[in-house]
Formats: C-alpha cells, sequence, structure tokens
C-alpha cells in the first residue's frame, strides 16, 4: 500500500475501515497521525504522509489523533499473512518480547544480529524494534490509564517503562496529553464499577466476523479446566473464558462479541503481562485478518463460492500456545474432537499446574512442553504409538528442536514436525494452521475436507495430491478454505 500513495489517499477519501491497520496517515498542517477512516475533514493531499505504522509517524514527530485512536486499530494482516523476518519480528514484537528480552532478545530469536534486524525493519517500516515497542508500550499505558484505577506508577511499571519519566514523556509526545489528562479524557459518562482485580478491554476487529462460528469451534474443542463456553438459556454459545499461561503469572480471561468488538475481560496475576495477553487473544480470535479479501478470493472459486457467501468474516481459531495445539493435533490422530477434549483433560489434571485461585471452571494451566516430556508414555490415556510420538514432540518442544513460537520460521517448523516419528503431514499442518497462524495452511489428508469435497463436487472421494492441487486456486488462503469445508463436513 505505501509504495502506492495515490491508492493509500483513495482509501483515506472513501474512509473505509477495512485499511485500518494496513497503514497510518501523518497530516502535516496539524501534526497529528490518524487511521484511514478517521471521520475528520479529509486533509489535502499535499498535507498527507504516509507510513506502515504508527511507530514511524510517531518518530517524524506526529502525535496520535485524539478523534479516531490509530493506536487502537485492528493491527496489519500482512504480518500474519508473511513468513518473512520482518513479519516474524512483528508478531514478536506484539508478543512483548522487546520489553522482556530487549532487541538483543529479539533478533537471537530471528537467528539476527541486532545490527540487522535495525536495518531490516527501519528500512521497511520506517521503524526500529525499540520505536515499534515503544509505540506498543504507549498502546498499553493508555489503555491502563483509561479503564483501570492503577497509579501512574504502577501504570508505567506494567506497561514496561523504565522509569516515571519516560513514560511520562511518551504520553505527552505521542498523545499530547498527560496521564491525567488522559484519564479525565477517558471517564467521561456514567462508569460501571469494574470488579476488582479485573482488566476489561475492547479488542478490535474488521468486518465482516462470524462470531457464531468461532465461539463454536472454541467451545467444541474446549479442555476441561483450561475453557470453558458460556451459554445462554438455550445452550447457544455467548462466550468464552480460558486460562492464560502468561511470561510472568497466570491469568484468565472472559470472551464475549459485540457489535464491532470483542469485549475481553482479564484477571491478570500481574499487570506487565496485559501486551501478551492482548496479543495472544487477538491470535486466539483471528482478529487482525482482513475477511473482505479473502472472502473476496475464495468466493470466486465455483466450489467454495456458496460457503463463503453463507458464513462471511469466517476466521480460522488460532491458540494462545502452539504446543497446546501441538498436543491436540496429535492426540486427535483418528479420533472425535470430543474424544481428544476428554484425553487431553486427564493430561491437563494429571500434569497442568494448577491456579492459585481458581475461576469458575477454569482450574489449570495447560501442560508446559517439559511437563509432558517427563510422562511415562505407557500411562497416557491414549494407543501407545501415539503416547510415545506425544512425549517425543514434548522433548523436541522442550529442547528447542521444534519452534512453535509466534515469531517461528513456519517452513522450518514444518520440516523439524516431520522428522519426528508418529508426526505426518496431517498432523504437522493442522499445527501450521492453528499454532503457528500460516493461512496458507492446508492437511490435504484430511477426511473431513475429503469428504466435504467429494459432496460439493459429486464425485468420489479423491487422493491427496488430487485434492492439494483442487486446492491450489485458493492460495494464499487455503487455512480459511480450510475452515469452510469443516464447517459442513457431511
Amino acid at each position: 500500500m505505501i509504495e502506492d500513495p495515490e491508492r493509500c489517499y483513495a482509501a483515506v477519501r472513501s474512509r473505509d475501515p477495512r485499511f485500518d491497520g494496513w497503514f497510518t496517515i501523518g497530516v502535516t498542517s496539524t501534526g497529528i497521525y490518524c487511521r484511514p477512516s478517521c471521520p475528520a475533514v479529509t486533509p489535502k493531499r499535499a498535507n498527507v504522509r504516509f507510513f506502515p505504522t504508527p511507530a514511524a509517524a510517531q518518530g517524524a514527530g506526529f502525535r496520535s489523533c485524539k478523534r479516531c485512536r490509530p493506536d487502537a486499530s485492528p493491527g496489519s494482516p500482512e504480518w500474519d499473512a508473511r513468513a518473512d523476518v520482518v513479519a516474524r519480528a512483528m508478531r514478536l514484537i506484539a508478543d512483548g518480547v522487546v520489553d522482556r528480552e530487549g532487541v538483543a532478545g529479539l533478533a537471537c530469536r530471528l537467528g539476527y544480529s541486532a545490527r540487522q534486524l535495525q536495518r531490516l525493519l527501519v528500512a521497511e517500516l520506517g521503524a526500529g524494534p525499540r520505536d515499534l515497542a515503544r509505540a506498543q508500550r504507549a498502546q498499553t499505558a493508555r489503555t491502563l490509564i483509561e479503564t483501570t484505577d492503577l497509579s501512574f506508577a504502577d501504570v508505567a511499571f506494567a506497561a514496561g517503562f523504565g522509569s516515571i519519566r519516560q513514560f511520562n514523556d511518551t504520553v505527552r509526545a505521542v498523545y499530547d496529553r498527560t496521564p491525567g489528562g488522559l484519564r479525565a479524557a477517558g471517564r467521561r459518562g456514567p462508569t460501571q464499577p469494574p470488579t476488582p482485580g479485573t482488566l476489561s478491554l475492547r479488542l478490535a476487529h474488521r468486518r465482516p466476523l462470524d462470531a457464531d462460528a468461532l465461539l463454536r469451534f472454541l467451545a467444541d474443542h474446549a479442555v476441561a479446566g483450561v475453557g470453558e463456553a458460556e451459554r445462554d438459556a438455550e445452550g447457544t454459545v455467548t462466550g468464552f473464558r480460558r486460562t492464560l499461561d502468561l511470561p510472568h503469572a497466570p491469568a484468565t480471561a472472559t470472551l464475549v462479541p459485540a457489535d464491532d468488538h470483542i469485549a475481553a475481560t482479564l484477571r491478570l496475576g500481574d499487570g506487565r503481562d496485559l501486551t501478551a495477553a492482548v496479543a495472544r487473544l487477538r491470535r486466539l480470535l483471528d482478529l487482525d485478518a482482513d475477511p473482505v479479501a479473502i472472502d473476496a478470493h475464495l468466493g470466486a472459486d465455483a466450489l467454495l463460492g456458496p460457503l463463503v457467501r453463507t458464513r462471511p468474516g469466517l476466521r480460522v481459531p488460532g491458540t494462545v500456545a502452539g504446543f497446546e495445539v501441538a498436543v491436540r493435533s496429535v492426540v486427535g490422530q483418528q479420533i472425535s474432537v470430543a474424544g481428544a477434549s476428554t484425553v487431553i483433560g486427564r493430561l491437563v489434571a494429571a500434569t497442568g499446574r494448577p491456579l492459585p485461585a481458581p475461576d469458575g471452571g477454569l482450574t489449570h494451566l495447560f501442560p508446559t512442553a517439559e511437563a509432558v516430556a517427563a510422562v511415562d508414555p505407557a500411562t497416557l490415556p491414549m494407543v501407545r504409538s501415539r503416547g510415545r510420538a506425544l512425549v517425543r514432540l514434548a522433548g523436541a518442544v522442550a529442547d528447542g528442536r521444534v519452534d512453535l513460537d509466534t515469531g517461528a520460521d513456519r517452513d522450518a517448523t514444518r520440516a523439524a514436525l516431520l522428522a519426528l516419528d508418529g508426526i505426518g503431514p496431517w498432523t504437522a499442518e493442522c499445527i501450521a494452521l492453528r499454532a503457528l497462524g500460516d493461512p496458507d495452511a492446508f492437511p490435504a489428508t484430511d477426511l473431513g475436507v475429503r469428504r466435504t469435497l467429494t459432496h460439493l463436487a459429486g464425485a468420489p472421494a479423491a487422493a491427496p495430491a488430487a485434492v492439494a492441487a483442487r486446492a491450489a486456486a485458493w492460495r494464499p488462503w487455503r487455512a480459511y478454505a480450510t475452515l469452510h469445508l469443516w464447517s459442513v463436513t457431511p
């Protein structure tokens, strides 16, 4: 988009919210930066500069628009779709890696030197990792200022700032207000007293969003003690709750869809985990996707078109922890979703860490790779060969041979998975689809996919190679095609 400024300006004139998060506009006549959909009077073309990220706009001396709040827009879908080092870095920065491990830690995870990484990010995004992390800390601070009664010292600490002075200077530079001014502006009108120890957030997304299908998927795959569905009197799923194993302390999250956002209620054990919690929940719900572009591409296909028009905005449910999906993928080989959930529930009860304070039906964190690697396969409630495969996978994740982190090299992870005994193409693709967030992952050998294609085409079930060939037209969105096929499996 940035390489075509006239196209960017056309998006600004249309105020199309689909472009929010793709780029940011800086208005030289006012010194502010905005979303493309900002409702203010469209600035003259001569007064507009385009930036790939809010951090780049801040680095150029622009401050955040008080009206459209560009820093709170959905993230760019580009970072999920791409697999290069810049996209991997953006996913890790969103998870708070720079705040926890510094730029050196980020570079080490990516296999680059800090200088090389700085050069790559500045060249493409107009900002280095420190500036990108600073912009994210500013947004986290604003959220805490406006939605909690924490002291500003606690807000600064929780948002990742190294000092109160740094916190104050950043808030003034980005928002043109003091922290006290932001809190006063954010408390207009009557407010409901918050439940002690909780934090309520709005997770933005691009429309449309098939929230019903998303919640049903999460409810069907919920594991006792780790996740649970909220239902109304008729049994319809209205929300989803789960535990989060965050860097500093355990937490729980409650997710309820609203008209233009997902309402998230967090119970954090440590305020420093807010950034990571938000990033992981956004990945779980696939909130940074561009559904209009995906639906337009898949909807043009003769077989998929009717399904896409029936379920606009279908998302690919992700995960808050890659190892969790990997375990489900191994356990779920040749058994039902409900059966896999039951088996994994027993594993959680035996090896998961109990929450310090249970939250309703949420009692445990999902087991770590180290905990599962230490289990005797003979004691697992599954076929012996599958138990051995699960323990081998856990050992490979624990010692770093298999990287399931959000910034993993997807091709390298696939290769490492397939090198393990008991891990085949189906398992590797299911892990890539949900754990790695690869929008083009496609389990061509999946029975549900083949059955649906057989039903739609009115022909005998095709071999996996033929299925893969048919799916080539759906690239680069084959993961979304898979969800559409799963949603109507005969």
